[in-house]
């Protein structure tokens, strides 16, 4: 069995508070049109205010791991890097078939590194990837706090090595492809559709039935892109993942992430001669 990796990133209790709350309201900001009607109350304004809450969680984490330590300079650098190689990727593939390449590194990144680094490249992926394609707008947010998860739950998966690692690894990007896409259709649903559709969110409805509608309209518009996006993900991490995975791995053991430092006792002087 491979041995694990040490994280580059701690999770300390108080970053792991910080996620917690970031996931519960996560679920708040993807699932609110099955709570809140639009148009009543101000609900309309209630997704912007999610976002830009989920958005200062995520700064908040990286924050209190820069405060307590949590990323040395050699983790800091690894997760530009990456940040930076994923951003590159991602234009092109996205916006072709559903062709996805951004989670292929994301997963094997945070199987080698961890939860908590899984989660900040996550974020940082998508943020710089939509600064260098013009993609900003209410729609990142959500990228941004679904890929941090990905990253986040591919280091918390089992322990395995060789083929059933990489297996699982292959099955759990294909699942989160089409979990994404399913999560981020939620964002955009209830304003998308004319709501004279069978398959339009029409505030009021007893929760079957809108969970019915959304449904259809997921299977009806995202599920051809979604199947993209998971094959592309199983297919380059069952191909490239062994050698992926080997150089992560390496390059983790050469830096030593989070390696405790040792101060040897200063020799004392030579006595002056005479």
């Amino acid at each position: 069995m491979t041995p694990r990796t040490p994280s580059a990133i701690r999770l300390g209790p108080r970053a792991g508070s910080v996620i917690a709350l970031a996931a519960l309201l996560g679920l708040v900001a993807f699932f609110w049109p099955f709570v809140v009607a639009p148009g009543r109350l101000g609900a309309q304004w209630a997704p912007p205010l999610i976002f830009g809450a989920l958005l200062l969680l995520v700064l908040a984490v990286v924050l209190s791991e820069i405060a307590e330590g949590g990323i040395d300079s050699k983790a800091l650098a690894m997760l530009g890097v990456l940040s930076a190689v994923n951003a590159a990727l991602r234009p092109l593939g996205a916006g072709t078939a559903g062709v996805e390449t951004v989670f292929f590194l994301l997963v094997l990144a945070g199987r080698v590194y961890g939860p908590g680094f899984g989660f900040v490249l996550g974020c940082t992926s998508l943020f710089a990837s939509a600064l260098i394609t013009g993609g900003v707008g209410p729609w990142m947010p959500y990228q941004m706090f679904g890929c941090a998860f990905v990253g986040m739950l591919a280091g918390l998966l089992p322990r395995a090595s060789g083929r059933a690692e990489v297996l699982m690894l292959a099955l759990y990007g294909s699942f989160s492809g089409y979990l994404f896409g399913f999560l981020l259709n939620l964002s955009f649903w209830p304003f998308s559709v004319d709501p004279g559709s069978s398959i339009a969110y029409l505030p009021g409805l007893p929760f079957t039935e809108q969970w019915q509608r959304y449904i259809a309209f997921d299977i009806a518009t995202s599920l051809g892109w979604d199947t993209g996006r998971a094959v592309t993900t199983f297919v380059c991490v069952l191909l490239a993942g062994p050698a992926v995975l080997a150089t992560f791995r390496r390059a983790a053991r050469r830096a030593h992430f989070r390696a405790p430092a040792h101060f040897r006792p200063a020799a004392a002087a030579p006595p002056p001669e005479r």
